[in-house]
């Protein structure tokens, strides 16, 4: 029971039931902590289970967009792989947090070559034809916020701690978003909820594939018990969500009370992967084999 748990999680998230797919071989490359290191914020918030709750939160965060959404609509395999783009994001979250700076800057490069090519038209809150770019500054602020009001929000919901605070965290991430382009990313909570706000009246919206993007992300084709332990999360997600988010995406209000059920499948979830993830397992590997002395 405890093995099959933690096997369907890691496949949820990874897609690979062990937790070690061929990607996390690129965190043992390289030198050094990376960005961020084994006592930063990053990895206290990225290295508990509450980030699966985040990543779906982010990923219907995104689809409020109309510029997100018409991208993930045009350009992603969203409907054959809904999955593929949890464990896609799951990669570059897992790589930037625990990876060494080399590895970082490579899959920053994977990204912004994926980013060359998703760029089309989309019809804005203000129902104008503007044309869309994903590796435009708006676009990847939004991104950028997106992921970090989601991850933190997650975290903090079920009493998770962050021992510098989350000013640090939302400080300590906007580093990530540099090798994307990104340079203007917020560097406090407060300067998160301003960026968030003003999202919300200027640009998030409801579009004509919304429905249709959230219900992929919300039902993704599953068996049936990954599905209820997927479904758990996902209410949970929402629940997260703001009145103006959820009416934007079209999702009723959850009752909170899925969280306490949530809190204790990840209580349980946690027992079962152990205290830390592969991937924390691998960059204390590499951070320990680098700082060695030569010869020792």
């Amino acid at each position: 029971m405890k093995e099959r748990l933690a096997n369907k999680f890691r496949q949820i998230v990874s897609g690979s039931p062990d937790g070690r797919p061929d990607w996390v071989k690129l965190i043992a490359h390289g030198q050094g902590v990376g960005l961020f290191g084994p006592g930063s914020a990053v990895w206290q918030v990225h290295g508990t289970v509450a980030t699966l709750v985040g990543g779906i939160r982010a990923l219907l965060l995104q689809a409020a967009h109309p510029a997100a959404l018409t991208g993930v609509s045009q350009h992603s395999r969203y409907e054959s792989d809904p999955l593929g783009r949890l464990a896609g994001t799951s990669r570059w979250l897992t790589i930037t947090t625990f990876g060494s700076t080399e590895a970082i800057a490579n899959e920053a490069a994977r990204v912004n070559a994926m980013h060359g090519h998703v760029q089309g038209e989309f019809t804005s809150k203000s129902v104008e034809l503007k044309p869309y770019r994903a590796a435009d500054p708006r676009y990847l602020l939004w991104v950028h916020c997106a992921f970090t009001d989601s991850f933190l929000t997650a975290h903090q919901a079920f009493g998770y701690p962050i021992d510098q605070g989350a000013d640090a965290y939302v400080k300590e991430w906007s580093k990530s978003a540099t090798g994307l382009g990104l340079i203007n990313a917020p560097q406090s909570v407060a300067e998160l909820k301003g960026v968030m706000e003003e999202f919300q009246r200027n640009d998030l919206a409801t579009s004509a594939n919304t429905a249709e993007v959230v219900k992929f992300i919300l039902k993704p084709p599953l068996g049936l018990a990954s599905l209820i332990f997927y479904l758990v999360l996902a209410k949970t997600a929402i629940s997260t969500l703001t009145p103006g988010q959820r009416r934007i995406l079209g999702l009723r209000p959850v009752n909170r009370s899925w969280r306490w059920i949530c809190a204790g499948l990840l209580q349980l979830l946690s027992f079962a992967l152990g205290k830390e993830s592969p991937s924390q397992e691998v960059a204390r590997e590499r951070i320990a084999r680098t700082a060695a002395p030569e010869g020792s």
